[in-house]
């Protein structure tokens, strides 16, 4: 299970200015590299360097009212999508905020804008491994934001 938590970790960056990010196959979200930023990742694949925290910011505006997101974060490794333990399925809500700083927590209202913040750790056991990272915002069973990031774990 090392490389799905090591993936986990890529998607878990976050900065000051946006992420390239790659679309969903199947989805056409507008302005998706600006919703998302990863840090320290500046360009693909993200170096997850090891024994360092890993941030994600992501901006989004639900267009209906949902009651409670989750994460739902693979890491694709050797064409086989592991599930990034620890963080897959878990609930958002404890970790929204308004694009003012303010805390802001579910059910979310249709039309207004919140950011999701959260970071991870890039433990020294994962195996230097290059990864492609699936993160999606769920809720129930539909896709609010939909990414995916090329990574590369590292010493």
């Amino acid at each position: 299970m090392f490389p799905l938590s090591a993936v986990a970790c890529l998607v878990l960056v976050a900065s000051t200015t946006a992420t390239d990010v790659l679309q969903c196959k199947g989805r056409s979200d507008s302005g998706l590299s600006e919703s998302v930023t990863l840090t320290p990742c500046k360009r693909a694949p993200c170096r997850l360097k090891k024994g360092t925290n890993q941030h994600i910011k992501i901006d989004f505006t639900p267009d209906e009212p949902i009651a409670e997101v989750k994460n739902h974060v693979t890491a694709e490794v050797f064409n086989t999508e592991l599930p990034f333990v620890g963080v897959d399925g878990n609930s958002i809500c404890g970790k929204l905020f308004t694009p003012d700083g303010e805390a802001a927590s579910c059910p979310l209202k249709a039309g207004t804008k919140y950011v999701y913040k959260d970071s991870f750790p890039i433990l020294s056991l994962y195996p230097n491994i290059a990864v492609r990272v699936r993160w999606s915002l769920k809720a129930k069973n539909k896709d609010i934001v939909c990414f995916e990031v090329p990574a590369k774990i590292v010493s």
